[in-house]
């Protein structure tokens, strides 16, 4: 079957917060098999709603809402829906209990109109709210289907996957199993990954093969449609099988792995722990690491020195490596993460720096940023990179491409006091 999702809302068309809730849905639906063709958004407006739904229905089986299920006059997703159904709203008296037991909790007073976000369409399957008040809904009517969400993404995204989508699943349910499986790379755009597996891409049927691109990264989605579960693994096994040994050299992790999940497991794996000196991105690095669970078996701590005296007074750099060959170059970088290596006793130092831009530091342009990995016996890895983003973007790049290269290292070499 094929969906759309509707997010309401004025807020978003005026840019006021960003839609997150669809690109959200459009993953999880991926992995059910179901196709997202369009993304609607429309404002707080229940004959622009309306004209939205009947255009939905025309060229979708499954409409997905998020939004517009509060207690203000301008919540109206619900109003418009079972009005255009023909479906009376009714209080749903576990969802009502629900919100009065929250304001009793706050010591808050309970306004009249706060009972509205315990109205449901008459006949549909109520979704529990176990992160806030109003309650999704799950609806069919005719050829479609109709799924009901709340629009906080605190609230949307546990109730879409522990109340929608097991609905959703079950309801597809015609005796097939459907399993996906996410390879995530990294160090290879979109269009070379493209080029590399297209004949796989041409000729897929089941599984299939959906790549995605964001910021510098590349996933693969493999979907397989069975009648066993068994029969799903291993037909998703054999696709992977086919596509590593076009790109696997590029491969970071799997699922909801990230670059810094990636690195901290390994480290962790192998009981190395790691410290940084950062120039350019300023404690960026020990942040992404430091959002990982359980990081502090490895992340010891680190410095920001961001000026050419934080270097030399906070660091311990000596002067004359800066004078002579910059705070922008490979030299410096090996410097300051064989200082923080030393200072923090770690088995692992790394050092970022370079000209984040817009302007640039000396004789390097805006872009330019070493990267120093000194190992546990002490040999060193360099690496110069040219970026040619807006200022932000670099920094956040320039940690990319250090926690990539610290997968790399840590994924095919034995890192410990003796081996490399």
């Amino acid at each position: 079957m094929n969906a759309e999702i509707i997010a309401v809302g004025s807020e978003l068309l005026l840019g006021q917060i960003t839609n997150t809730n669809a690109r959200y849905i459009s993953s999880q639906l991926a992995e059910l098999g179901i196709d997202v063709y369009y993304h609607t958004v429309v404002g707080d407006n229940a004959g622009r709603l309306k004209q939205a739904i009947e255009l939905a229905e025309s060229r979708a089986e499954l409409i997905i809402f998020s939004g517009g299920l509060g207690p203000t006059k301008d919540d109206l997703t619900k109003e418009t829906v079972a009005k255009h159904v023909g479906k009376a709203l009714v209080m749903d008296q576990t969802a009502l209990a629900s919100i009065e037991a929250f304001f009793q909790r706050a010591n808050r007073t309970m306004t009249e109109n706060n009972k509205k976000q315990a109205l449901v369409l008459d006949g549909c399957e109520v979704l529990t709210n176990n992160h806030g008040m109003a309650p999704g809904m799950f609806y069919t009517h005719g050829n479609h289907v109709y799924i009901l969400l709340p629009g906080p993404p605190k609230e949307m995204e546990p109730m879409f996957q522990f109340e929608a989508k097991p609905v959703l699943a079950r309801w597809l349910n015609q005796g097939e199993v459907i399993q996906s499986h996410v390879l995530r790379f990294y160090g290879i755009g979109e269009a070379e990954l493209e080029t590399k597996i297209m004949d796989l891409l041409d000729n897929q049927t089941n599984p299939t093969i959906a790549p995605l691109a964001s910021d510098g990264e590349v996933t693969l989605r493999i979907t397989a449609k069975t009648s066993s579960e068994a029969e799903a693994v291993r037909l998703i096994r054999e696709t992977e099988q086919q596509l590593m040994s076009r790109v696997g050299d590029f491969l970071y992790g799997y699922n909801d792995d990230s670059l810094a999940s990636s690195a901290a497991r390994l480290l962790i794996d192998q009981g190395l722990t790691i410290a940084a000196a950062e120039s350019l991105t300023a404690g960026l690095f020990q942040s992404e690491l430091a959002a990982i669970p359980g990081v502090s078996k490895t992340l010891i701590g680190g410095m920001v020195t961001y000026t050419e005296d934080a270097k030399v007074n906070q660091l311990g750099l000596e002067r004359e490596v800066i004078d002579e060959f910059g705070v922008v170059s490979a030299e410096c970088a090996t410097a300051m993460a064989q200082k923080v290596k030393s200072m923090f006793q770690s088995d692992i130092g790394v050092a970022l720096t370079g000209a984040a831009g817009p302007s640039g530091h000396g004789n390097e342009p805006a872009g330019s940023v070493w990267i120093a990995i000194v190992l546990p016996n002490n040999q060193v890895v360099t690496h110069q990179l040219h970026l040619s983003d807006m200022r932000n973007t670099n920094r956040l790049r320039a940690v990319k491409r250090t926690l990539h290269y610290l997968i790399q290292l840590l994924s095919h070499q034995t890192l410990n006091n003796n081996v490399i």
